[in-house]
């Protein structure tokens, strides 16, 4: 692909590890690779700093943000959870780059979409709760990933959602009312957000979807992985990804729009 000037820019916020000592900011390729060829979009990543960061001016030059999945838990103070169990992984520098990075965008109109752990922060951002550990609540099956499955058989589809009828995702969908995604995370939503809105639900009862109430924009939440290499082609994968890009899009060019008119004056 062939970048130029007037390519939306994806900020995707990165996970902060610890690698034999070294400290990397790391985002999958998987999710760089969906920006630039599911949405059409350039891919900026966002290094996990915190409050180093000028939210404002870094949301000012973005025309849209992909929060992605992660090992790590948020941390539940963030929402008045209880302790983590010991040895639950967290990455403090990402919690406090996109919590406060997601609620510039959804208040500056951009688009969002957030992927597994990003679902959760999207939630925890604008005042939801989490369950920590879904399958060890009564009448909830258990949605981790398989590490004992190869990892090529990790994100096979896993389980049905039930889309809600005239919510965001049901128009994109063209009206589908229900659709089998892959499944790989512990936490989930718990109480959502005032401003957002339940878009699929597993057969269990667990939040798969969300959108922001009101929004004049992308700006959706989904807790499988739509962007895995054995999901990235399904109809479901395609229609979100395309969406988002094409809300991206709109954004660049009313980003640039004054740019644009004082060079040909």
């Amino acid at each position: 692909m062939i970048l130029d000037d007037s390519m939306p820019l994806v900020g995707i916020p990165a996970c902060l590890i610890n690698d034999e000592g070294r400290r990397i900011h790391r985002v999958g390729d998987k999710y760089v690779d969906a920006v630039y060829d599911a949405s059409g979009c350039a891919a900026v990543l966002v290094p996990a700093m915190g409050d180093r960061h000028d939210f404002k001016t870094l949301i000012d030059r973005l025309d849209g943000i992909l929060l992605t999945g992660g090992a790590s838990n948020v941390e539940p103070f963030h929402y008045d959870g209880q302790p983590s169990r010991r040895g639950t992984l967290h990455d403090s520098r990402r919690d406090h780059t996109t919590l406060p990075l997601i609620r510039q965008a959804v208040e500056a109109d951009v688009p969002v979409f957030a992927v597994c752990r990003g679902i959760q922060e999207l939630n925890v951002a604008l005042g939801g709760t989490l369950h920590q550990l879904i399958h060890e609540l009564p009448g909830k099956t258990d949605h981790r990933m398989d590490r004992k499955l190869p990892s090529s058989e990790r994100f096979v589809p896993r389980h049905t959602i039930n889309i809600t009828p005239g919510g965001v995702l049901h128009d994109l969908t063209g009206g589908a009312v229900n659709a089998i995604v892959n499944s790989a995370h512990a936490q989930a939503i718990d109480k959502p957000a005032e401003r957002l809105s339940v878009e699929a639900l597993s057969e269990d009862g667990v939040i798969e979807c969300v959108s922001v109430k009101g929004s004049n924009t992308f700006s959706i939440g989904v807790q499988w992985h739509p962007e895995h290499p054995l999901a990235i082609k399904t109809p479901l994968s395609i229609t979100l990804f395309k969406a988002f890009g094409e809300a991206c899009r709109s954004r660049e060019r009313a980003r640039r729009e004054p740019t644009r008119r004082t060079q040909a004056a």
